[in-house]
């Protein structure tokens, strides 16, 4: 064998173990480094948007206005409203809805046949218990003249008995006439003198009685005689007449139409003006109060009201708020028409103040996004607030005087740390 055959082949260097060791340690070291771009990118998540398309706006230390918005409908101060006092069928419509009407024009007219009969049937019975009361009285007074003429008789009869006795006293005793005409004479003395003062007690006693009836009977009368105007002014109330003056709303028009006794017919507006009826949310039900202040906008101006009622019903998660106008209000109102505007509830105080804006649809005010003083990008941060309303927000803690914050909507910045704003 030769010895060429016998000779060593050396092992490739790329083969050998240092190599295997180092490339190992660069692979190890380029998934360490590829898991940590991962790692911190998923720490740092970032979108990107057109600064012109986000609104901007600084802190500033201020004043906070404790308001909560306004949202109400054009009301009449007053209404009258309109009910059948009797009811039956309509007979005549003499007026209709939107017409100026003045107090005691006729507007409805009703036919009521079984009223109209009850009526004439409780006249009736009136008028027969008038008439017995109006005999009894007179029945009372014809007895007093009657017993005053009998004792008018009776001094009569004294007065002419005593002449007669007198004159005939020296005819019997000289015997011209018999002495039985002059007892008679006397015994009819004797008995109306005794008569007298019967006749005087008896017409004492009964002037007494009738003096104790006149008083109830007259009162009776006048009962009657009244229940008997009422009874007649029912069939004048099938005309239904305006009680004020004012606008006509919501009248019945339909003549032959049956209606009950207190039903609905319709309205009356006095000119008494407008109020604003507005909802508010239930959450400021304790710090609404009578005489807290309000601005509303109508047609382009400001207009400030007073609250005058604060309806406690929550219903539907809102209460309702009645406010007057302070001073003459505007012309031309229109009961129904919607205004918005800001009720104060009365604790403005001074505070760090952030405009309010879209953002806290999302973040709810839990966080904002600052924007860096290099105006490239803004970035998520916690912060604190406490009162807020339509136009501002009460800063308490994150932020400071100066700091600027994206205030429009948050869409899309749930999930992300930094927003790159793009030139």
């Amino acid at each position: 064998m030769s010895t060429d055959m016998d000779r060593a082949i050396p092992r490739p260097r790329w083969r050998s173990r240092r190599v295997w060791l180092g490339v190992g340690a660069v692979l190890g070291l380029g998934v360490l480094v590829s898991l940590g771009a991962s790692f911190l990118g998923a720490t740092q998540r970032s979108v990107r948007v057109a600064a012109a398309s986000v609104t901007i706006d600084s802190v500033e230390r201020g004043v906070f206005h404790d308001l909560t918005p306004l949202r109400g409908k054009v009301t009449p101060h007053d209404v009258v409203y309109l009910d059948a006092e009797e009811g039956g069928q309509v007979r005549q419509v003499m007026a209709r809805g939107g017409d100026m009407v003045t107090a005691g024009q006729p507007l409805l007219a009703f036919r009521n046949t079984e009223l109209e009969l009850d009526v004439l049937e409780r006249e009736g019975r009136l008028v027969e218990s008038i008439t017995q009361l109006q005999s009894y009285e007179k029945q009372l007074e014809d007895s007093r003249l009657a017993n005053e003429r009998a004792a008018v008789d009776i001094d009569y009869n004294i007065i002419r008995l005593k002449r007669a006795a007198d004159r005939r006293r020296d005819l019997s005793a000289n015997g011209y006439i018999p002495v039985e005409i002059s007892d008679q004479l006397r015994d009819e003395l004797n008995y109306n003198q005794r008569l007298r003062p019967l006749q005087l007690r008896t017409n004492a006693d009964e002037d007494a009685l009738r003096l104790r009836q006149l008083p109830g009977i007259r009162t009776e009368l006048v009962s009657l005689r009244r229940s008997l105007i009422i009874t007649h002014g029912k069939l004048g109330s099938l005309v239904v007449r305006a009680p004020v003056s004012g606008q006509l709303a919501d009248l019945i028009q339909n003549v032959g139409e049956n209606h009950n006794r207190g039903d609905r017919l319709g309205e009356i507006v006095p000119a008494t003006g407008f109020k604003v009826t507005a909802t508010v949310d239930e959450f400021y039900l304790g710090r609404v109060r009578v005489g807290q202040s309000a601005d509303v906008d109508i047609d382009g101006r400001t207009w400030r009201l007073r609250a005058e009622r604060v309806y406690p019903e929550v219903k539907d998660g809102v209460f309702t708020v009645d406010l007057a106008f302070e001073g003459p209000g505007p012309t031309g109102l229109r009961p129904g028409e919607a205004v918005e505007g800001k009720l104060s509830l009365g604790g403005d105080r001074p505070a760090l103040i952030l405009p309010a804006g879209a953002f806290l649809e999302r973040s709810g005010g839990d966080w904002v996004m600052v924007v860096d003083p290099s105006g490239r990008f803004a970035e998520r941060r916690r912060i604190r607030i406490g009162g807020r309303n339509a136009e501002q927000v009460e800063v308490l803690g994150g932020l400071q005087p100066g700091d600027r914050v994206v205030t429009s909507d948050y869409t899309g910045f749930e999930k992300v740390d930094r927003v790159n704003l793009a030139k």
